[in-house]
């Protein structure tokens, strides 16, 4: 199985979409933030495709006017826009509508509030283009939310995704890797809630910089052999998972920082983020390990060197990784 992990390894890394970013396209971003006086300032942000921005608009209740929007500025990842709009009705029981959603691969997070410092949060799909402002959200609204985010972020996160391959190629045995990757779930979680909570603040370019450099330490490993390898990693690799994913955790909840947490709920939201991200890891490992149970079964006598596909493997995940570092530092 491992020799398989290797050949997936590097058909990954051959055609990861771009070794420049961390997260494949960013979801959509709709803020309507309340003024008072039945005045909303909305913010506006889309992907950006091929230097333009992605064709969507924004349908807010049919009672609400609002002033002439600017064009749009490129921030560097995505195209944004704002201005004010009046809703004499208020947002509760209107729809709220992005045109051009149901012809796109990514989602939008519409963050809103029906009075000030009251914040609700409703993800959008291709399957789901438009929702009816509810008064109050419900407990399964905010399940169903934020699990959902918490999914999409870990599936577009192509570095969180590219360290836990790493994981599956250097702990081969079972038994040991579900204990790595719980080590794993048990750290992120921990700085998640410390860190979406004001416990812990720490700035966001050396968070996403180290953790690049965790996945280069991976990939340093697996060019080695077995017998030369970090005593540490080798006799107790979850606790080096559970140290990166110290790491890791903090990513996730700079993340969920700008998703923002509805007020009244935010341990119910916090925890539904965790457990998406979690179910998102699960399908990653699951799809990789049947995957390369197919392959197996369907080629038995398929001979791979595994020296030479470990370190084939091992250095493309350790370029894109080591790349990642460089242009997050330069980022500072």
């Amino acid at each position: 199985m491992r020799r398989i992990l290797l050949a997936l390894a590097m058909i990954c890394v051959a055609f990861l979409p771009s070794a420049s970013f961390g997260h494949a396209l960013d979801p959509g971003y709709l803020d309507l933030t309340s003024l008072g006086s039945d005045r909303w300032r909305v913010t506006w942000r889309v992907p950006d495709v091929g230097g333009r921005p992605m064709p969507l608009a924004v349908r807010l209740p049919q009672t609400c006017s609002q002033e002439t929007s600017p064009p749009p500025h490129f921030d560097g990842r995505g195209w944004t826009t704002g201005w004010i709009a009046d809703c004499p009705d208020g947002l509760a029981g209107g729809e709220i509508r992005i045109e051009g959603l149901e012809q796109t691969n990514t989602d939008t997070l519409v963050r809103f509030e029906l009075q000030p410092g009251r914040t609700q949060v409703k993800r959008l799909t291709a399957a789901e283009t438009a929702f009816t402002v509810p008064a109050d959200a419900s407990v399964m609204e905010i399940l169903g939310s934020y699990i959902g985010l918490g999914v999409t972020h870990i599936l577009e996160g192509v570095d969180h995704l590219l360290f836990v391959f790493a994981l599956l190629l250097l702990v081969p045995d079972r038994r040991r890797l579900i204990w790595t990757v719980t080590a794993f779930t048990l750290a992120h979680s921990i700085t998640l809630a410390a860190a979406t909570t004001g416990l812990l603040k720490i700035p966001s370019p050396p968070v996403e910089a180290v953790i690049a450099l965790s996945i280069v330490f991976l990939a340093y490993e697996l060019t080695l052999p077995p017998e030369r390898r970090d005593s540490l990693t080798l006799r107790f690799p979850w606790l080096v998972s559970f140290g990166f994913g110290l790491v890791h955790g903090l990513g996730f909840a700079g993340a969920l920082r700008e998703i923002g947490l509805p007020d009244g709920d935010i341990p119910l939201a916090m925890f539904s983020f965790n457990v998406g991200v979690e179910l998102g890891q699960l399908l990653f490992i699951a799809a990789v390990l049947i995957i390369g149970g197919a392959v197996k079964l369907l080629y038995p006598r398929i001979k791979l060197h595994t020296v030479l596909m470990s370190r084939v493997a091992s250095y493309g995940i350790g370029s894109v990784a080591a790349f990642w570092v460089i242009e997050r530092i330069a980022a500072f």
